[in-house]
């Protein structure tokens, strides 16, 4: 067996489909910088592996038996020894309604389960980072219709921003239309690392467990509207 960084990240799979699950760990397991430290086929057991190993990454189905995937995510986003593990959502659909409850939930991205091989890995990678992984469209109708429904225990608070400074407000905004970080730094003539040191004081002043939720505190500080 090929030895194992210790900077590698951890991946654990959820899935109820056996050959799937067995197929997608393969991938991932195979994958330089990867590794797969558990595989579960329910929501029952992915909560209980997430908290016995506390791995970077869960790729957590929809659709499953005892404990479904969405109520799965918010018992490990609420956990606060599990604050720093990311949840990717997989599915064979991509309807607005399941995407929308993994947002509320705590997830931070959607991927479909017929997506290539190397788009699953590049999203794990990409979740790891703090990236958002839901399309500009999609996330601007989950935004939409997060704005009209009670806030969830995880929403960053709008009070917060007053610690915020000029910079990193511009930042939130910019962060709130989609952009990426190569475009935030070049509309703002300032360097990637930069944008990436304003990113990680964004999401400790407000409390936010990744991107997404830095996008739902631009809309909910009103510096960015659905239709801008």
């Amino acid at each position: 067996m090929t030895a194992r960084a210790p900077e590698d990240i951890t991946v654990l799979l959820v899935d109820d489909q056996l050959l799937l699950r067995q197929t997608l760990a393969l991938l991932i397991d195979s994958t330089e910088g990867m590794r797969i430290v558990g595989e579960a086929a329910d929501g029952v057991e992915a909560i209980a592996l997430a908290q016995q190993t506390t791995p970077d990454v869960i790729v957590m189905d929809v659709r499953m038996p005892k404990l479904d995937g969405l109520q799965a995510t918010r018992t490990i986003c609420a956990d606060p020894a599990l604050t720093s593990t990311r949840i990717l959502m997989l599915s064979m659909f991509e309807l607005d309604e399941y995407v929308h409850q993994a947002l509320r939930a705590g997830a931070s991205g959607f991927i479909l389960k017929d997506s290539p091989p190397h788009d699953l890995i590049s999203a794990i990678s990409r979740t790891h980072d703090g990236e958002t992984l839901f399309a500009p469209v999609i996330l601007t109708r989950l935004i939409e219709r997060y704005l009209d429904t009670p806030r969830a225990t995880t929403t960053p608070e709008p009070s917060r921003s007053s610690t915020l400074t000029a910079r990193e407000t511009q930042v939130l905004g910019l962060v709130g239309r989609g952009m990426s970080n190569p475009q935030i730094a070049e509309h703002l003539t300032i360097s990637v690392r930069t944008v990436k040191s304003h990113i990680a004081n964004l999401l400790h002043k407000l409390d936010a467990r990744d991107r997404t939720h830095l996008v739902i505190a631009a809309y909910d500080h009103g510096l960015v509207t659905p239709r801008t």
